[in-house]
């Protein structure tokens, strides 16, 4: 029997701010994640990854010894 992955769903505010040469992101509720891409659809693949990997940082540090694993996802 195969063991089920949980997976979590996060939603979040994204800013996109048009900086001349592309756009640059930030997240309110993540300090200090800023991001940018060349186009709105580079600026959204960014801004998804650079969430993705922010709260996979905040989950490692807090993980007990044996975690469990799972899949963030989110929605930008």
């Amino acid at each position: 029997m195969s063991k089920k992955k949980h997976e979590k769903i996060y939603e979040f505010e994204t800013v996109f701010d048009p900086n001349g040469e592309g756009y640059t992101v930030t997240v309110p509720k993540l300090p200090g994640l800023v991001t940018e891409g060349s186009n709105l659809k580079e600026a959204r693949a960014m801004a998804k990854d650079s969430i993705e990997c922010y709260l996979q940082t905040l989950l490692e540090e807090d993980m007990p010894q044996n975690p469990k694993t799972g899949k963030i996802k989110v929605a930008v």
